[in-house]
């Protein structure tokens, strides 16, 4: 949609200097611009450097001619790199948003390279638009506070070592199925011996085999030792403590089908949000 005059004009009379973080693992690319309607300056530092970011805003403020104390609005794309920088930013008196990279709207049709240096000047242009007044040209991400945030490693260690668990009894099965052997597993491993197996013509198991799934069921016995000592902290926590998120699992696990897996989920991934409505719980993501 085009902007009317007296928007324009508006966008011009408000100083503000606007930064896109493009982040890499070894190289950042930072986008500047004051307005929509100047072309961005697009330059790199090292990656987490934060003196260098710190110089480098300065700078742009001397190359956009804005005063020293004019408000700075940033955003990056939500990924490896967290939510850190958007506390350190904050730090910094920073207007910082966190962006959901699949909500950016891409062109299809458009043929382009896809370079860093185009992500941060389309970013930065975004980001003049989303602080102009345009809330929908992207989703912005809800940043868990330090301690929200710390709280979801033990229900994602947990679901790590589940996937783990059942990555290593598919591969034994499937080594064993390689010599016509078919096997069933417990929680705790092999139901039978591995010595008493025989492969289609009654032979035992060759060494090189018997080797493999011999490491293969050391590491499912560690890998579910682990998953019941963090289960058992979970249950615990849930028990126990005197927490809100406590008390918002034991509720949630009043209701059917919903054990400690769910419930603790439901709290520490879902609803530390603040929903509004009930619009907006239908339209969160499974």
């Amino acid at each position: 949609m085009a902007q009317t005059a007296s928007h324009k004009k508006h966008i011009a009379a408000e100083e503000r200097l606007y930064v896109a973080f493009e982040l890499g693992w070894t190289k950042w690319k930072l986008g500047f611009c004051s307005r929509l309607d100047e072309k961005a300056w697009v330059t790199t530092i090292d990656a987490r450097d934060i003196g260098g970011m710190k110089k480098t805003i300065a700078k742009a403020r001397t190359r956009f001619k804005v005063s020293a104390t004019c408000p700075v609005a940033s955003c990056y794309e939500a990924g490896r790199d967290g939510f850190w920088l958007d506390r350190l930013l904050k730090q910094m008196s920073v207007e910082n948003v966190v962006v959901d990279s699949g909500s950016i709207k891409v062109d299809r049709r458009a043929r382009r390279a896809k370079t860093d240096r185009l992500d941060a000047e389309d970013l930065v242009t975004m980001l003049v638009r989303y602080v102009s007044g345009e809330p929908k040209v992207w989703h912005v991400v809800r940043v868990p506070s330090p301690e929200q945030e710390d709280a979801r490693h033990l229900q994602r260690e947990i679901r790590s070592l589940k996937k783990e668990q059942t990555r290593i009894v598919n591969r034994v099965r499937g080594l064993l199925a390689s010599q016509g052997v078919s096997v069933k597993m417990g929680r705790r491993g092999l139901l039978v011996p591995l010595e008493s197996l025989r492969t289609w013509d009654g032979s035992p198991l060759p060494p090189g085999l018997t080797l493999r799934v011999d490491q293969e069921l050391s590491r499912h016995v560690v890998v579910h030792e682990q998953m019941l000592a963090l289960e058992a902290q979970r249950h615990r926590g849930i028990q126990e403590e005197g927490s809100a998120n406590a008390a918002m699992s034991q509720r949630l696990m009043e209701l059917k089908a919903i054990g400690e897996t769910t419930a603790e989920t439901l709290t520490r991934e879902v609803f530390f949000r603040n929903f509004k409505n009930r619009r907006q719980i239908g339209s969160y993501p499974a």
